[in-house]
């Protein structure tokens, strides 16, 4: 038995997954080169700052900063120990229950460059996506809480805006 093959896009449908490979494609680097220019950042070093900024203690388990950003321990270690460099965090190890684990600690300069990059960052956002979708904004942010369910990524461990 012949197995049925995909179901092609109609034409629509490939204009709109050609945009949104466009957009998945150079938004990154446009959000990083910013950053980078302004406040040394990288966009993944600005996420981790900010995911720290809002916990009570600023710290969090370099396994969970992982997960939050959807990457692998050793490049996350690696953007953190940059962080590390720069005076913005501080890494722990912490041992309990049988268990060895590290946190990154947001520190008080760490907060204050986060602060300081922070207008310039959520301007370019507004500017390159809230501005240019305007009233559907919220419409496609919705619409791909169902891509990020399909893809099995939890925002819970994504900082607020």
């Amino acid at each position: 038995m012949a197995g049925r093959g995909p179901q092609w896009p109609d034409d629509d449908e490939h204009a709109a997954w050609i945009n949104l490979v466009k957009v998945l494609l150079t938004l990154p680097g446009a959000l990083e080169s910013q950053l980078l220019r302004d406040a040394d950042l990288t966009l993944l070093g600005y996420m981790i700052l900010a995911r720290l900024s809002v916990l009570p203690d600023r710290t969090l388990q370099m396994s969970d900063i992982a997960v939050m950003a959807g990457g692998s321990l050793p490049r996350i270690s690696h953007a953190v120990k940059r962080l590390e460099d720069r005076g913005w965090v501080v890494r722990t190890v912490r041992t309990g229950q049988g268990r060895r684990s590290t946190v990154a600690t947001l520190t008080e300069q760490g907060r204050q460059h986060l602060e300081a990059a922070a207008p310039a960052h959520v301007e370019n956002v507004r500017r390159l996506v809230v501005e240019p979708l305007g009233a559907d904004f919220l419409t496609v942010g919705a619409a791909l809480e169902r891509v990020v369910a399909a893809l099995g990524v939890s925002t819970a461990q994504l900082p607020p805006p």
